[in-house]
């Protein structure tokens, strides 16, 4: 509950549609309570005395009434549904805003289906709620209260009735919000769980397919959405119990008063007309109890999804900007790691130990390694997408982790491992990272990449449209455009993490020559798995198991690095590697 109050916060700036509509529900209620009264009239009077011009007055009257309660319960819905959809749409770009900024350590924590959840159907819950709780927790308590009051103005004695209803009732509205928060809680995590496969899936669809894997990814599915069915139909079913209890309390309330009041009608101490009344007064006290059921069944669905969204929003980004961080730093790509380690959280073991080297402006830093050796890692310190565990890195002389993240990011391009592009034109994913770049020098990165042929090729050139993460292309169509865009920021440092693997060799050759020239007085890491990528690299450096194991030109590592050697004739053969050491 407490998540709940907190959330309910996003209803200030919409205070005044928050305020009107719960007086406009006030109105109708008054106007439905005085229903019963009027009957009273007709009956007792209009119809009892045959007197058809109370009948007819009195009937106006209602008409006219009901009609003004009409207003007011259409305006209340209209005022309701606008603060309570407004909150939730600022509370949704509040999330998805924390979410954004979150250090990639924050997101190793939340999964990616589980994000989605609360961004889409907990804070649907959480809006519903709003919108019940300004139609029906109003309309419900006044229709109650003004029930119970005409119910006993009415009859005092037959109020007696409600008076022993009441704690049946009420412990059956105990039992709601003591036991069914917990499974509501349960069943979102199930539907986090659900939503975790099918995001797997529709990413993976290809391999599924290539290693014909569907029935498998079909029995996951199923096996998760078989437990969210269970979980829900066990809340539900928690929930099920109430309603018979509701409804035999009011059908014995309802023979009661009947009963009653047919004796009391017979004894002339009440009138037929009061009867009548009384029994609504009696039916809108039982349905406004039944309506606090359903408000208290989005409450206690809304609670568990309240505590998910806050859980976000009380989270911290693992990595933020201090206090006067330094934005005015030079642009010259001068960078140093000094005794650098690190690991992903304190329970692994470090993936980097004692890293130091320096890397002057206009050089060429290639990192070498095998699988798991910690290349990406590396690279990913230097923009801060995590932050070292001890040691420090230094831009231009500066330690990264007193500059302004923003300011250290816009000098540096990266193409990391995975070349994600987005939905939209080949020329908007090439100026991702600078809007307002003139489409000559989208062409002139493109060219640089060697993408401007083939994107020449495509239907409507720069302006072709590419799927969801770039499914119309080909890898290396993905490849060459990430690189486009990352030279497109006219970086002073450049990360190129295994971005041409999936390019041919010769292709490569020619980015790598453009580069030459674009990267001029510019610093460049290249992260690669093949070994013709590093040859013309100013330096190599060869890490092993987290560590620095070599380090220097191709020459010096082939006479020097037992494993750079091994490498090299893993990938190119030994005859060369002979013919090298001729060399």
């Amino acid at each position: 509950m407490k998540s709940l109050w907190k959330l309910c916060r996003y209803l200030k700036p919409y205070w005044k549609a928050a305020a009107l509509a719960p007086f406009l529900m006030a109105l109708e209620v008054f106007m439905d309570l005085l229903q019963p009264y009027l009957m009273v009239q007709i009956v007792d009077v209009g119809i009892a005395q045959k007197n058809m011009s109370v009948v007819i007055t009195t009937g106006l009257l209602m008409i006219g009434l009901a009609l003004l309660g009409a207003f007011g319960g259409t305006a209340n819905g209209y005022f309701a549904i606008k603060a309570s959809v407004s909150a939730a749409t600022d509370l949704r770009s509040d999330v998805f805003r924390k979410v954004q900024s979150f250090a990639f350590q924050n997101l190793d924590t939340f999964k990616t289906g589980h994000l989605i959840t609360r961004l889409t159907n907990d804070i649907t819950q959480f809006q519903d709620l709003l919108i019940t709780s300004l139609r029906i927790l109003v309309r419900a308590p006044l229709l109650f209260i003004g029930s119970i009051s005409l119910a006993y103005i009415t009859s005092p004695r037959l109020t007696i009735i409600l008076v022993i209803m009441l704690p049946v009732l009420g412990l059956a509205l105990f039992y709601i919000t003591r036991k069914v928060p917990a499974m509501f809680a349960i069943v979102q995590e199930k539907l986090d769980n659900l939503n975790e496969v099918m995001q797997e899936n529709l990413s993976g669809i290809r391999v599924v397919k290539a290693f014909n894997r569907s029935d498998h990814e079909m029995k996951r599915f199923d096996k998760s959405n078989t437990d969210l069915m269970d979980t829900t139909i066990n809340a539900i079913k928690m929930l099920a119990t109430i309603h018979p209890i509701f409804m035999l309390t009011i059908n014995v309330a309802i023979a009661a008063a009947v009963y009653f009041g047919g004796i009391q009608v017979t004894n002339s101490v009440l009138t037929t007309g009061e009867l009548i009344a009384f029994y609504n007064y009696l039916m809108r006290a039982m349905m406004s109890l039944i309506f606090v059921t359903m408000v208290l069944t989005n409450v206690v669905r809304s609670s568990a999804s309240a505590v998910r969204i806050d859980e976000i929003l009380n989270t911290e980004p693992a990595i933020k900007n201090k206090n006067k961080a330094l934005s005015n730093v030079t642009n010259r790509g001068f960078v140093q790691f000094e005794n650098v380690c690190f690991q992903y959280n304190q329970h692994t073991d470090p993936v980097l130990k004692g890293i130091s080297f320096t890397a002057h402006p206009g050089e060429t830093i290639a990192i070498l390694g095998q699988t798991g050796s910690g290349k990406s890692s590396l690279m990913h310190l230097i923009p801060r997408f995590y932050d070292v565990t001890d040691g420090r890195i230094l831009v231009d002389g500066v330690d990264i982790r007193d500059m302004d993240m923003y300011e250290l990011r816009k000098t540096i391009g990266i193409a990391l491992q995975e070349s994600v592009l987005f939905s939209g034109s080949v020329r908007d994913n090439i100026r991702y990272g600078r809007p307002d770049a003139t489409d000559e020098e989208v062409e002139a990165a493109a060219k640089a990449a060697q993408a401007h042929t083939f994107i020449m090729e495509m239907p409507d050139g720069y302006d072709t449209e590419i799927g969801q993460r770039g499914v119309n292309l080909s890898g290396g169509q993905r490849q060459r455009i990430a690189i486009a865009r990352a030279l497109l920021l006219k970086p002073s440092i450049l990360i190129l993490d295994d971005s041409t693997s999936a390019v041919d060799v010769e292709t490569e050759i020619e980015i790598q020559t453009a580069l030459e020239e674009i990267m001029h007085n510019r610093t460049s890491f290249v992260i690669a798995q093949r070994i013709s990528t590093v040859l013309n690299a100013d330096r190599i450096i060869v890490l092993n198991d987290g560590e620095i194991a070599a380090q220097g030109d191709h020459a010096s590592l082939m006479a020097t690095s037992p494993i750079y050697q091994e490498i090299f004739e893993s990938q190119l053969g030994k005859g060369i590697l002979e013919h090298a050491a001729a060399i």
